[in-house]
């Protein structure tokens, strides 16, 4: 009788261990001195430096979401990961936290090792151009759970403040200025819908965008990572809240950090004029409400500063290449007002 094993039931272990031989050099390059063991242990090991005083730990989570489609119709995933790294490590700069470590999760029915590859080389790039290090992960292969061709993503990653600079937005008040800093397009949010208008609208993605790019390009841009720019600024100015802009937009994240009594007027003259979202606007037919419930409207992330510190944290943006926009002020929240309305 012939052997039923592992391997003729759908999982290559050897195929498993070459993807992890082929993404080793890759987060070896993300590595940080704080690193006590890495990929290849059971768990990964990391200290805390010690130049914190009271540090204190900051994690997120989070996916790619529905983008994942776009990437498998594309057969395009060498960006995908850097989607999955900003996602987690946007988050926790919100904090005001500085991202150290993030881990992945990579699922599939049958293990495509250059296709894995990529993925994790991407999740390897996100990790350095945010500063924190690739110390583990995990790939699962499940025979039976997806389409062939098609996988999951997940991660996490972790950061640290100091105590007595967390960013939580209490100290927010009238008279404070809302600046909105560029996304590179829909970051990882709102692609179930962008997919729908693609399929009813026959958009040709091969076409171009613009001078540089087609629209597969344009549509599977990672999202842009703001660790470095924010840390950055935070060295630098006294921001007094941020904000991530995902899914829910504008409307649903600013008054994440906002406390009850403060609103935030939004002049909508001064969001960025981004032919992507011009587009799903009238393809889909979409009010200005719409929009700005559901997409980031060309606006990644928010910070909330003095008047005085405009100028300064627009000089800083600059060196980056991350236009900043002055969107609108603080106000006192009342009975008559939300707390994000649009002027």
């Amino acid at each position: 009788m012939t052997a039923i094993t592992y391997k003729n039931s759908g999982v290559d272990i050897e195929a498993g261990d070459l993807l992890v031989d082929n993404i080793k050099p890759f987060a070896k390059a993300t590595m940080r001195p704080e690193v006590l063991a890495g990929i290849g242990g059971f768990g990964a090991m990391f200290k805390i430096a010690k130049k914190y005083n009271n540090p204190v730990l900051v994690s997120g989570t989070d996916g790619v979401g529905t983008k994942l489609k776009l990437a498998f119709e594309l057969d395009c995933h060498d960006t995908i990961g850097i989607d999955l790294v900003a996602m987690s490590v946007n988050d926790v700069l919100v904090q005001g936290a500085e991202p150290l470590f993030f881990l992945d999760y990579f699922a599939c029915g049958k293990l495509d090792v250059a296709q894995a590859t990529s993925v994790v080389k991407g999740i390897a790039q996100g990790c350095q151009e945010s500063g924190c290090s690739l110390i583990g992960g995990e790939t699962a292969e499940m025979p039976g759970m997806y389409q062939a061709g098609e996988y999951d993503l997940a991660g996490f990653a972790v950061g640290v403040v100091e105590e007595d600079k967390i960013n939580n937005g209490s100290t927010i008040e009238s008279g404070d200025v809302v600046l909105g800093l560029a996304s590179s397009g829909f970051h990882s949010n709102g692609y179930s819908l962008v997919r729908k208008i693609i399929e009813v609208s026959k958009l040709d993605l091969s076409t171009k965008y613009d001078d540089t790019r087609s629209w597969a390009d344009a549509l599977l841009a990672p999202t842009q990572l703001y660790v470095k720019p924010v840390l950055d600024i935070l060295s630098q100015v006294a921001v007094k809240g941020m904000s991530h802009i995902t899914g829910g937009g504008i409307t649903g994240n600013l008054p994440r950090v906002f406390a009850p009594n403060i609103a935030a007027n939004i002049q909508l003259s001064a969001l960025p004029k981004v032919k992507l979202f011009e587009w799903i606007q009238q393809e889909a037919n979409l009010s200005s409400a719409q929009m700005l419930e559901t997409f980031n409207c060309g606006i990644g992330y928010c910070l909330v500063v003095r008047a005085q510190d405009v100028a300064k944290v627009n000089q800083i943006m600059t060196k980056y290449n991350i236009k900043t926009y002055q969107l609108g002020n603080i106000v006192a929240k009342t009975a008559e007002n939300r707390q994000v309305n649009y002027i």
